[in-house]
């Protein structure tokens, strides 16, 4: 049982079942309030939650630990993270949650892209199928007649 805790496909699983949730809930909260300020609200909860986190696990680390291009990325990532959020929000607010979240989740076609574009990594065929897959499925979630 422990080894399964440890291991990235239990977190992922968690991720994404947390990410449904997220959709779920913010279509209902962002119902009477601006979508910007609806992320704003969200974004502060996440920065508390995640100051407790690294409180609680003991996890702070001095800042001049970490490398300049660590620092360069983090932020970039964290910026590409709020504009994602901004953009979501505001789709939510304009669309059904069931079509909004499968169009989102295309992310995970554009990570493989990318990864193999930016980061070298190698996709065999059944990934690339899988990867096909998951857009035509997203598309076809999000799509009505």
């Amino acid at each position: 049982m422990k080894s399964i805790l440890l291991g990235w496909p239990f977190w992922a699983l968690l991720s994404a079942g947390f990410a449904a949730m997220t959709a779920i809930f913010a279509k209902v909260g962002v119902e009477n309030v601006n979508s910007d300020f609806a992320t704003f609200i969200r974004t502060i909860v996440i920065l508390a939650a995640a100051g407790m986190m690294v409180y609680v696990t003991g996890n702070w680390q001095s800042p001049d630990t970490v490398s300049g291009r660590s620092w360069s990325f983090l932020v970039l990532s964290g910026l590409a993270t709020g504009a994602s959020w901004i953009c979501y929000f505001r789709a939510l607010k304009l669309g059904d949650a069931a079509r909004v979240a499968p169009i989102d989740k295309l992310s995970v076609v554009f990570v493989a892209i990318f990864a193999v574009l930016f980061l070298g990594e190698r996709l065999s065929l059944p990934n690339w199928l899988g990867v096909c897959l998951i857009a035509c499925g997203a598309v076809l979630v999000a799509y009505r007649v």
